[in-house]
């Protein structure tokens, strides 16, 4: 890649960019994920490549190349965690918040807000990791989160979305327990192939 294309972040950038903002949810399950991979499908995974590689000729065996691009998947995905959990910076919704942290909208914060047509929604603000809009789970670095953060009930908020500027309105903020999906082995993993 010519140097031309290359991007150095400006002194001006946010630092946060950085941080991994979780909530003790999500950091459980990416630990929970990340041991499944270690333990479990890995080494199924590896036990297929070495009885397809006992098989002969690899160049033309398709159960090996699968098996081999199956473990360099996983073992990428091992490397993506293990940064993700170490950067983790847990913040829990629960923890007793005093002053503007009460009352403002922060990393954690369930909040309900109305647009312009009079639509009510409620997102909970998560971290990246932790993003799941079937449950109203919203990223904090997201254009709805960052439009949020650090507004109060009452409060008028500009949304800058894809489509165009949105008048929100903040009905109500509060810090509760945001409950994440939990980690579920994969149906067709190589560990639960093995166990059948």
């Amino acid at each position: 890649m010519r140097k031309g294309f290359t991007r150095r972040p400006q002194e001006s950038e946010p630092a946060a960019q950085g941080k991994n903002y979780i909530t003790p949810g999500g950091l459980q399950r990416l630990k929970e994920e990340h041991w499944f991979l270690l333990t479990k499908d890995r080494p199924a995974v590896a036990e297929v490549v070495a009885w397809a590689a006992s098989n002969g000729d690899r160049s033309e065996n398709a159960d090996y190349q699968y098996a081999k691009r199956r473990l360099r998947q996983i073992d990428g995905r091992i490397r993506f965690l293990s940064k993700r959990i170490e950067a983790a910076e847990v913040v829990d919704p629960e923890a007793p918040r005093t002053g503007l942290r009460a009352t403002k909208v922060f990393f954690g914060a369930t909040v309900l807000y109305a647009n312009a047509a009079g639509v009510e929604r409620e997102v909970s603000i998560v971290g990246t990791d932790e993003v799941d809009l079937d449950r109203n789970h919203i990223s904090w670095v997201s254009p709805l989160g960052r439009a949020l953060m650090r507004s109060s009930e009452g409060d008028s908020v500009v949304l800058e979305a894809p489509g165009g500027k949105e008048q929100l309105t903040v009905f109500k903020v509060r810090y509760e327990r945001i409950d994440v999906e939990p980690f579920r082995e994969p149906i067709g993993s190589y560990s639960a192939a093995k166990q059948s």
